[in-house]
């Protein structure tokens, strides 16, 4: 069985407690805000974009909304609600984003140093340079620089991931680094034989950059990538369910996922497909995908980040290097940027997007600048707002990615744009 990845600044705030006419003029989830996403939630189930939603946001390190609305599993009934486990995609990446930094503060690596020189399975690699129109052969050119760690940390390093593109996509399907019967290593070996798509540097392109980032963990701590993130980054925060294998036990908490056809009607995954990932332990432990987690679980990891690293007493990076991480790496030479400008005036960090610039008209996804955030497969959604302290996770399973759902969840906590404008 085949699975394929989802292709699908920061500022340390002060707890201090506002008081009076201020927190009214600050407060962003007010009585009215929730009377509106609680309507925004209903709305989308309603009108069948989801069968289900759930939503938690904390607001000056309190909780000031959840809600959940329709089903986890509408065949059998079941609701959502704030025990449900949900597939949470690629948000699993920022989670390996910050494993590896817990690395690089111990001096362990340079953002800037080449890949190859902890990772030999990715030296002497070449770049697909299109098909020659005679012989039919794949051309190849030598690489302009190595990969570099930042290129792994921010989707520049140019990994092929188009397995329909004649000449390169015969040689990625070949390779079949993706699948979960592979280890990290093995997935690593069998990356660095395909060509690059292109040059390092010069373009974004979502892929397998994070899986790499989980096997660079693994080779620098020494450690199984799946016990050095569970000892480094979610025990310490309470995590216990963040996980890539869920135990029978739980799998009844599972929510079913939801495929929206083209005819509008919600169609259900069979669990045997969505769920067989994280219902067996499998060799590969993905930095990319492959977790599952409930909304106050991942919400505890939200909050770690506001905080600048640390949350309950527990502190897992040091403010300046969440600063770092959610701080554009994006240089404006790199204009090919995929499905990144759909997110909005967004840069790229290390494995988070962060707004560059408020929104520019009604179209755009509501948000402060400086926010940073990052979404999966699925269509659930996590962001971090310092401006305001804010901190937002929503949990839908519903395929394919539906930025309506993010878009009108967005407006219903920000308010509409001329709104947000007025505020501004």
């Amino acid at each position: 069985m085949k699975f394929t990845h989802a292709i699908v600044a920061f500022a340390l705030l002060a707890s201090s407690a506002c008081t009076g006419p201020q927190s009214t003029e600050t407060q962003v989830i007010t009585e009215e805000t929730k009377a509106r996403i609680d309507s925004t939630l209903k709305a989308l189930v309603d009108e069948g974009l989801v069968a289900g939603a759930s939503a938690l946001i904390f607001e000056d390190g309190q909780e000031a909304y959840f809600h959940a609305t329709g089903f986890a599993d509408r065949e059998a009934q079941k609701p959502m609600d704030r025990n449900t486990l949900a597939i949470i995609y690629s948000m699993t990446k920022p989670i390996t984003g910050v494993a590896l930094m817990t690395l690089y503060e111990k001096g362990a690596f340079q953002l800037d140093d080449p890949l190859e020189k902890y990772a030999p399975e990715f030296a002497n690699m070449q770049v697909f340079a299109g098909m020659d129109s005679v012989t039919g052969e794949i051309k190849l050119e030598p690489l302009a620089r190595p990969i570099t760690i930042r290129d792994i940390t921010r989707h520049t390093a140019g990994f092929a991931i188009n397995p329909t593109q004649p000449g390169l996509g015969d040689l990625l399907k070949a390779a079949d680094a993706g699948n979960p019967q592979n280890t990290l290593v093995q997935m690593a070996e069998k990356m660095g034989k395909v060509p690059l798509m292109f040059q390092p540097g010069t373009q974004w392109a979502y892929g397998p950059s994070v899986d790499v980032q989980a096997f660079l963990v693994e080779r620098i701590s020494g450690k199984p990538y799946g016990d050095y993130v569970r000892e480094n980054v979610l025990d310490p925060l309470g995590m216990s369910e963040t996980r890539y294998f869920v135990p029978e036990s739980d799998q009844d908490r599972l929510s079913a996922i939801y495929r929206k056809e083209e005819n509008g009607t919600l169609t259900q995954v069979p669990d045997s497909i969505a769920h067989a990932f994280n219902t067996r332990e499998w060799p590969m432990t993905p930095g990319g995908y492959g977790l599952t987690s409930t909304l106050d679980d991942y919400m505890k990891f939200a909050q770690m980040l506001v905080n600048g690293g640390s949350y309950n007493g527990v502190t897992i990076l040091k403010p300046e290097t969440v600063q770092l991480m959610t701080t554009n790496q994006l240089e404006d030479s790199v204009t090919e940027r995929m499905f990144l400008p759909s997110k909005g005036q967004v840069g790229f960090g290390i494995d988070f997007a962060v707004r560059v610039a408020p929104p520019a008209s009604a179209e755009e996804n509501m948000g402060e600048v400086g926010e940073f955030f990052w979404d999966g497969a699925a269509s659930t959604l996590f962001w971090v707002d310092p401006k305001n302290k804010l901190t937002a996770v929503l949990f839908v399973q519903i395929m394919p990615f539906s930025g309506q759902v993010h878009k009108r969840f967005r407006d219903a906590v920000y308010g509409p744009y001329q709104e947000q404008k007025s505020k501004n």
